[in-house]
């Protein structure tokens, strides 16, 4: 009975320090930054289309819906985009563009007259609506895009 005990005993140790060398897994975020276009093509002028060249993608990863009322995206400028009454279905994707336009259930339009996204750097924000960090996507300079 001892030898079973003590085996016992050593087994249980060895699967606690293998468990406990794991450690918790990281999540995914819920909705990930999956693309930022910061460089619009062409010279960067006041029209809606140079504008509209820039956008940011966000993926929903999970299977559930997902409600975005509320959420923002920003620059480290400070520039934020705060989403209405929008419901991201599983799996889909959204492309939030810079400039004006209608929006869709794939699309949202910021508003903006100019260009948002430093083609010499930046980072891209995205919060929930009680401000908790979502995710991020930062750059240094690019010609065009970053995949994050």
């Amino acid at each position: 009975m001892r030898k079973f005990i003590g085996f016992a005993a050593a087994v249980a140790v060895g699967l606690g320090t293998v468990l406990t060398a794991a450690g918790p897994a990281q999540a995914a975020p819920v909705i990930e930054i999956t693309k930022v276009y910061v460089n619009a093509p062409g010279t960067d002028t006041r029209a809606n289309s140079s504008v509209n060249g820039e956008y940011v993608k966000l993926t929903n990863r999970r299977s559930r819906t997902v409600s975005l009322k509320s959420w923002t995206v920003r620059d480290k400028a400070n520039h934020v985009y705060t989403f209405g009454d929008f419901k991201l279905k599983p799996k889909a994707s959204v492309v939030l563009y810079s400039g004006k336009g209608k929006n869709t259930a794939s699309k949202r339009y910021w508003g903006s007259g100019w260009h948002i996204w430093n083609n010499t750097g930046d980072t891209a924000y995205l919060r929930t609506a009680a401000g908790k960090k979502i995710d991020s996507c930062s750059w240094k300079k690019t010609d065009s895009y970053k995949k994050c």
